[in-house]
């Protein structure tokens, strides 16, 4: 599948729920804490091919996911989602597999819906919350953008290195290298590298 989304950055979260219950989408899920831990082989060689593997626990469900991220375009990440009954057992079935645990994430995600659009506000350690518009397609998708007020031109694609980036002086790969990214105080290193 290829996954259709963009983000726009620093949100005012109040702002934005009036706005989309102004234009009918509907609240669907309160915010709620996600973690994710996401695997590669030893070698790192998913990584190297710009995938990875993930097992998210969403609050209501749990996923496993192999997601591949060609480019930074509307139509550049690609991924097989299924949905697991045990966030745990996943993540050991994976272990017992040969994979190894590259990071741990959490983040909290609010999700709204209008017609086949998904609309999540998300909000990741460190940085300010930010939305992302998932359709079916790229015509639909345009129409939400417009009709909530966000510029096409100003939206990012892909995952969410490019919103770290946004406020760290930080690489891709620095990034896929953190063990850890928690809601907690921002870490001494990465502090120091925040653009001013």
């Amino acid at each position: 599948e290829t996954e259709l989304e963009i983000k726009f950055l620093d949100i005012n979260k109040q702002d934005l729920r009036k706005k989309l219950k102004n234009i009918g989408a509907k609240f669907s899920d309160k915010e709620r804490l996600m973690k994710r831990k996401v695997f590669d082989y030893p070698d790192w060689r998913l990584r190297k091919q710009g995938a990875w593997i993930r097992v998210r626990d969403e609050g209501k469900k749990v996923t496993l996911s192999y997601k591949k991220l060609v480019d930074r375009s509307l139509y550049g990440t690609k991924e097989i989602n299924l949905e697991v009954n045990n966030f745990e057992q996943a993540c050991n079935l994976l272990l017992a597999s040969g994979f190894d645990l590259k990071s741990y994430q959490e983040t909290k995600r609010e999700t709204w819906n209008y017609k086949d659009i998904e609309i999540t506000i998300d909000t990741w350690p460190w940085i300010s919350s930010f939305v992302e518009i998932e359709g079916k397609n790229e015509k639909d998708l345009r129409s939400f953008v417009k009709k909530s007020g966000f510029d096409w031109k100003k939206g990012l694609h892909g995952s969410v290195e490019t919103a770290y980036q946004k406020y760290f002086d930080v690489t891709e790969k620095e990034i896929d290298g953190w063990e850890e990214i928690i809601f907690s105080k921002v870490p001494d290193w990465l502090e120091i590298k925040r653009k001013r």
